[in-house]
């Protein structure tokens, strides 16, 4: 049996991020100075592709709570949602690959990693929330079943269920 080349995991004090890069400085300065932060303040919990077999960071993205105003949820979908002016969302922060990774179908991946780990929390959440960084990030996303809002297009949304 094939090793998996990535293992998913918390990212803890223990990984090297300062050698991570992904084209996007913010994405790596968020990862090397901002995402450790985040996780001992409790406002987004940061998950890491490490490859398995030298452990460096291939891939990482994060997730916080979060909440859609009812009115901003096309009416097809809200007419199922309690009539709150709010519904609890979690978000998907960012999501990154290193370039060495690019095109390994690692994104996909640590999307549907992202998808089950949300839609399997205790705690009441009705989609998966998304701020593209750019129209093509929007279209991967949208690949992958998400709905953009009206008239917010790099914003979209996943339902988890139903």
């Amino acid at each position: 049996m094939t090793a998996k080349p990535f293992r998913v995991e918390r990212l803890n004090a223990a990984h090297d991020r300062a050698a991570f890069d992904c084209g996007v400085a913010a994405l790596n300065i968020y990862l090397a100075s901002q995402a450790s932060q985040d996780e001992k303040r409790r406002v987004a919990s940061c998950f890491i592709a490490v490859e398995t077999a030298t452990s460096k960071i291939a891939g990482y993205y994060t997730l916080s709570a979060a909440s859609i105003d009812l009115s901003d949820i096309p009416a097809v979908v809200a007419r199922k949602l309690p009539r709150y002016p709010a519904v609890p969302a979690i978000r998907l922060g960012r999501l990154a690959v290193a370039t060495a990774s690019h095109g390994q179908g690692l994104g996909a991946a640590l999307l549907w990693d992202a998808m089950e780990r949300a839609a399997n929390v205790e705690i009441g959440a009705f989609a998966l929330l998304v701020d593209a960084k750019d129209a093509s990030a929007a279209r991967f996303y949208a690949r992958h079943g998400f709905t953009a809002f009206g008239d917010r297009p790099l914003l979209l949304f996943r339902p988890f269920r139903g």
